[in-house]
């Protein structure tokens, strides 16, 4: 009985240190897939919590966000391994170094402290952290070898605040660059509207819609009609629980989203593409 409570709890141990790791990129993939989408969907005026995507819709959103800062973390490991390689600098000059880092990172501090009043500067929300981030991996490394080459044991517990605060800050500039990865995908949509499906829309009453290019035809009244107007000119920008989410084929500043619910009230037809085969 003791060795099959031994084997139980081993798997166990060894079931947690998989799932945790699993549950952690699971969670940050949902997290990062979600900014971009709000950010995306914000530009059509849409909060996307009313979109009802679910967490394996954001996880699949995730990675084309993620791409560039992990392609630009990878590369700057690689140039600073290749850098640590090829140079041996010398005492003095790793000194000289930290004070250049010191100062940066202290302008990185003042510029997260006057983030209130200039955060709304272009590119000012990924600059910040990439400059905290990037000064306090540079000051550790250099504590680091400053420290042993002196003898002298490294100092652990800053070597842990550097690491945290550059891991925040790597975390922070993700999810700014998945903000405007977002906002840059909503962008290109726009500017191709009719890549979207071609909706036809029936309803039983007037929508009033507004929006230019969207025409409206009166159906009629007969007997065993249901439907009594019909909209041209909208197309399917997302689809939610129940509901569409349409968009007239051309952006215009004065354009809205009209949602409809997928039930008895309206009739949608979806046009074939003018592509014969």
């Amino acid at each position: 009985m003791a060795d099959e409570q031994a084997q139980l709890e081993r798997w166990v141990t060894f079931a947690t240190r998989i799932i945790a790791p699993v549950t952690l990129i699971s969670g940050l993939l949902f997290y990062f897939g979600y900014v971009s989408a709000r950010s995306q969907y914000e530009y059509f005026g849409i909060d996307v919590d009313t979109i009802g995507l679910s967490t394996q819709d954001y996880v699949m959103r995730s990675p084309q966000p993620l791409l560039v800062p992990l392609l630009g973390i990878t590369l700057l490991a690689v140039a600073g391994l290749l850098l640590h390689n090829a140079i041996q600098p010398a005492p003095t000059t790793i000194r000289r170094a930290k004070i250049v880092v010191i100062v940066l990172l202290l302008l990185g501090v003042l510029a997260l402290i006057g983030y209130p009043l200039l955060g709304d500067l272009p590119y000012y929300a990924l600059v910040v952290p990439l400059v905290i981030g990037l000064a306090a991996a540079a000051l550790g490394y250099l504590s680091y070898f400053d420290r042993k080459a002196a003898g002298l044991k490294p100092q652990y517990v800053l070597l842990g605040l550097l690491a945290v605060l550059t891991t925040t800050c790597a975390f922070w500039a993700t999810a700014t660059t998945a903000q405007y990865s977002g906002r840059g995908l909503a962008k290109s949509d726009a500017e191709n509207l009719k890549q979207f499906p071609v909706v036809i829309l029936d309803t039983k009453e007037r929508l009033q819609l507004r929006s230019p290019g969207i025409e409206e035809t009166s159906l009629g009244t007969s007997p065993g009609q249901t439907f009594t107007y019909r909209y041209r000119g909208l197309r399917l920008l997302v689809v939610g629980q129940n509901r569409l989410f349409l968009v007239p084929q051309q952006w215009n500043a004065s354009d809205t989203t009209l949602v409809v619910p997928l039930d008895g009230s309206i009739r949608v037809q979806f046009q074939f593409q003018n592509d014969p085969p």
